[in-house]
This record gives structure tokens, C-alpha cells and sequence, in this order.
């Protein structure tokens, strides 16, 4: 199967560390940029609706927002390796800023909380998620049905034609690939302010 040089950069693109992913932007590449909102949009959107709760249209202000400001600030990260952290902390600030504008009543200390335990399980979700696409394609697969889509031993044998007793074996193998992918990873550096 052939690829275009298109579908080929986007890929390439998609395999750049953080860091990396930086440089380019900074060098001026626009699709260095538009894989940098790809690779982000879903992390600003979980923070935005899922930890602060905002309103869709509310949501939607920030999302923009961080990526104006990503464009416009990103000479100013000082660790390229921080950049998910500098960008979950823009959209925390943006999102304070959005729930103190619309009047809406500032959470007290144990809604505080749960907010910070919602964000922390935004950053695992995506450094799990991070760690996956580093995986071989098939480990992505079967984790992929066994845990997102929570498809069964039996179906994920009958569709990906394997025999049912070796899926168990195979979830377990790449389990561990991951657990050790998550492991080789070290707690990103704090960031910059904008």
C-alpha cells in the first residue's frame, strides 16, 4: 500500500517526541502546528469539560484560547520536554478565567479538589495514550478493543482471526510493553509561564 507524501509527513509528524515536535513549530512548519493541536486538542478538551465542567460554548473559548496563545507564547517555553504541562496549565488558568467571567461561583476547597484529582486522571488518560503509540500496531490494536472498546476474548479473536485461547496471553504481553513504556518515561519538568 502506497502512502501519499502528504499522509506520509502527517505520520512522521505523529512520531516526534514533544521537544522535537517544538523545533518544528518554532522553525515555522505549519504541519509541525497542526500536529501540535491534534496531539493536544483532546487533552484541552478533557480539561475544559470533563475538569472544569465548562459549557460547551465555554469549552469552546478556552480550546481557542490555549491555541492562540500556544501560537503566540511558544518562544517563551523555556523546556521544550514541558510542553504538555505548560499547555494543561494555560488551560486550567484560561478555564478559571472563563468560570470567573461568566459569575459563576469559584469551586470551594473540596470541589478544588475533586478538580485536581479530575486533572491528575486527564494527564494519566494521556500519558497512557502517549504510551500506547509507541507500541507495535497489533499491541495497540487488542489493547485498544479489550480496554476502550471492551470487546470480548471471543470477538476480538473472531475479527482479528486469532485463536481465542492466545488473546489472554497476548493482552497480558502487551500490557507489559506498555507498563515498561510508562516506566521509561519520567515525570515531565515543570513549565515555563506563558
Amino acid at each position: 500500500m502506497r502512502q501519499s507524501g502528504d499522509t506520509l509527513l502527517v505520520s512522521r509528524l505523529s512520531t516526534l517526541a514533544d521537544a522535537e515536535l517544538v523545533g518544528r513549530c518554532r522553525a515555522g512548519d505549519a504541519e509541525a502546528w497542526n500536529e501540535l493541536v491534534e496531539r493536544f486538542s483532546r487533552y484541552v478538551y478533557a480539561v475544559t469539560v470533563r475538569g472544569f465542567r465548562l459549557r460547551a460554548e465555554d469549552a469552546e473559548d478556552v480550546f481557542q484560547e490555549v491555541f492562540a496563545r500556544v501560537y503566540t507564547h511558544l518562544h517563551t517555553l523555556r523546556d521544550d520536554d514541558a510542553l504538555r504541562p505548560w499547555i494543561g496549565q494555560l488551560t486550567r488558568r484560561l478555564c478559571i478565567d472563563s468560570l470567573a467571567r461568566s459569575g459563576r461561583e469559584q469551586p470551594g476547597e473540596p470541589e478544588a479538589e475533586e478538580g485536581r484529582d479530575r486533572t491528575a486522571e486527564i494527564d494519566e488518560a494521556m500519558a497512557v495514550r502517549d504510551a500506547m503509540t509507541a507500541l507495535p500496531e497489533a499491541c495497540q490494536e487488542i489493547l485498544d478493543r479489550f480496554f476502550a472498546r471492551d470487546q470480548s476474548y471471543r470477538t476480538i479473536s473472531s475479527e482479528l482471526e486469532l485463536p481465542a485461547g492466545t488473546i489472554a496471553s497476548r493482552i497480558a504481553r502487551c500490557l507489559g510493553k506498555l507498563r515498561e513504556e510508562l516506566e521509561g518515561r519520567t515525570e515531565p519538568p515543570t513549565a515555563s509561564s506563558e
